[in-house]
C-alpha cells in the first residue's frame, strides 16, 4: 500500500532548476478545456420537437494547440476561462439563442462554427502572447450523446 509522503526538500528556481530547463521541448501540443452553459433556442423550418422553444445544457470542448514558452506553458487554463467567460459565453449562457447570436438557424451545426470563429478571433487578438496558439478543434454538445464538431481543417479557405 502506497502511504503519503511529504517531499524532503522543495524545488527551488535558479537553485535546484535552471530557468533554461523549465521548456524540456520545441514541439507543438494542445490543450484542451471543456465548459457548460444554459440555453434556450429554436429551429426555423424544422417539423419536429426542436420548433418550439425548449432548452439544453450544452457542453463545449476546445482543443488549443501552440508551441510552449521559456516557461514550458502554452496558454494557462485560467487565461483560456477568461476568454470564454468574457468574450463567448456572454452571448450564449441562460440567453435566448436566436436573439443573441447572428442570424443563423440556431442548429448546433451553425453554433460550433460561431463559437469556433469567436475562439479564433480571441487568439488572434493575443497572438504576441501565445506562441503559434490556434483553435483545433471545437465541440458543442447539445445533449450528452449529441455534438457537432468543428475543425480547423475543415475552417481554413482552401
Amino acid at each position: 500500500m502506497y502511504g503519503f509522503r511529504i517531499v524532503d526538500k522543495l524545488q527551488k528556481i535558479d537553485k535546484d532548476i535552471k530557468r533554461d530547463q523549465l521548456k524540456y521541448h520545441n514541439k507543438r501540443v494542445l490543450i484542451s478545456k471543456e465548459f457548460t452553459f444554459d440555453s434556450a433556442h429554436h429551429l426555423h423550418s424544422y417539423d419536429g420537437k426542436c420548433k418550439n422553444l425548449h432548452g439544453h445544457t450544452y457542453k463545449v470542448i476546445f482543443g488549443i494547440s501552440g508551441l510552449v514558452d521559456d516557461r514550458g506553458l502554452m496558454i494557462d487554463f485560467g487565461d483560456l476561462k477568461e476568454m470564454w467567460k468574457n468574450e463567448i459565453e456572454i452571448f450564449l449562457d441562460h440567453k435566448y439563442l436566436n436573439e443573441t447570436l447572428p442570424p443563423m438557424n440556431t442548429t448546433a451545426e451553425n453554433m460550433v462554427v460561431w463559437i469556433y470563429e469567436k475562439m479564433a478571433e480571441s487568439l488572434c487578438n493575443r497572438k504576441e502572447q501565445y506562441i503559434g496558439a490556434r483553435v483545433e478543434f471545437v465541440r458543442l454538445y447539445e445533449t450528452p450523446t449529441s455534438y457537432a464538431e468543428a475543425r480547423r481543417e475543415w475552417m481554413e479557405v482552401e
